[in-house]
């Protein structure tokens, strides 16, 4: 009995919902665009590098400094035998 009342509760809510009448016509605006061209050169500065030797750290993963500094341990992190 149970089951057939569910059967038809779920065939009415379904019906219902398609009975409802969604006809929302959303009107989209047209934007109008111009290209500008324009013929004057750029001048472009000049980049100065730098010799630096530093060590960088490379992680397999994204997070890895963040885990391990999440990940410490305690001395009361070990189980103790009552």
């Amino acid at each position: 009995m149970k089951a057939i009342l569910t059967f038809v509760f779920i065939l009415f809510i379904g019906v219902v919902a398609q009975a409802q009448e969604t006809t929302n016509d959303i009107k989209v605006e047209n934007v109008e665009t111009t290209i500008v061209t324009s013929n004057t050169t750029t001048k472009y500065n000049e980049v100065s590098t730098e010799n630096n030797n530093e060590v960088a750290r490379l992680y397999k993963f994204k997070n890895a400094r963040v885990l391990k500094a999440l990940t410490f341990t305690t001395k009361r992190n070990n189980a103790k035998l009552a």
